[in-house]
């Protein structure tokens, strides 16, 4: 019985995974032919984007206050307090502004995405938009890829902007730093490449986030509960994706810019 489970189980993780890629592969593809639903795609632009913008400020902000807060004990010792805002700066445009605005808008968007076309499944809306002859991976999935990639990639900016800001008022206010001091040394420690990866970060959290949402409720089964268990998944795995895909990232950009 546990070697029939365990090959089922590998049937089912190997099918999924086919599933998964043939998915993203068409919802790419769309966006090389028409038609093309440009009124979706704002739609989901204004949802995505607009709608994430608060929990992102506040998330970036906060982040650079504790960076700040925890950094100064450590730097103390060596007695380089004074890089403060070149530890913040780094510390949120290389990883935690693209990781943190991923996670934050995959738990608020990866979920919505599938508890909508899990809801859509299972109420037969998708099985009729195909009978009407339209094709629902480039009207549900490819406008949400999208408008997902693209606005991570601004909301990762401004989570990085409103961070180092976060950090600059603990270190002026509680620290005793000058700023004009704090924001040159923040400046001063960024280099072409570590913008890159923060930004090469958000585009792919996007294509995960966008993928595994619209994956999971595209195939939920079972009625309102299967909306649920849908909606779950597709939030645990988009997480553990990004956080994969970061690691993986990481490791390019060190051997393509050395830092």
């Amino acid at each position: 019985m546990p070697v029939a489970a365990a090959d089922s189980f590998a049937k089912s993780s190997v099918a999924a995974i086919q599933e998964y890629s043939l998915l993203a592969g068409r919802a790419v593809g769309n966006l090389f032919s028409g038609p093309r639903y440009w009124a979706d795609i704002f739609t989901q632009m204004d949802s995505i984007g607009a709608g994430s913008v608060p929990i992102v400020i506040l998330t970036g902000f906060f982040t650079g206050c504790v960076l700040a807060l925890q950094s100064e004990t450590a730097l103390q010792q060596f007695g380089a307090v004074s890089k403060t805002g070149s530890l913040v700066a780094l510390s949120m445009v290389k990883e935690l502004g693209p990781v943190l605005t991923a996670l934050m808008v995959s738990g608020r968007n990866a979920s919505g995405m599938a508890s909508e076309l899990g809801s859509m499944k299972v109420t037969e809306q998708i099985d009729a938009m195909r009978a009407l002859g339209t094709d629902p991976t480039r009207k549900l999935v490819t406008p949400r890829l999208v408008a997902t990639m693209f606005m991570l990639f601004f909301l990762t900016i401004i989570s990085d902007a409103v961070g180092i800001a976060g950090g600059a008022l603990v270190s002026v206010t509680l620290l005793g730093l000058n700023a004009t001091a704090y924001l040159h040394s923040s400046y001063a420690s960024l280099a072409y490449g570590n913008v890159v990866e923060g930004l090469t970060k958000a585009v792919f959290s996007g294509f995960i986030i966008a993928t595994v949402g619209c994956f999971y409720g595209m195939r939920t089964e079972g009625g309102t509960q299967g909306v649920g268990h849908a909606t779950t998944q597709a939030v645990v795995v988009s997480s553990v994706f990004i956080i994969v895909v970061d690691f993986l990232t990481s490791r390019l950009m060190i051997a393509i810019f050395g830092s």
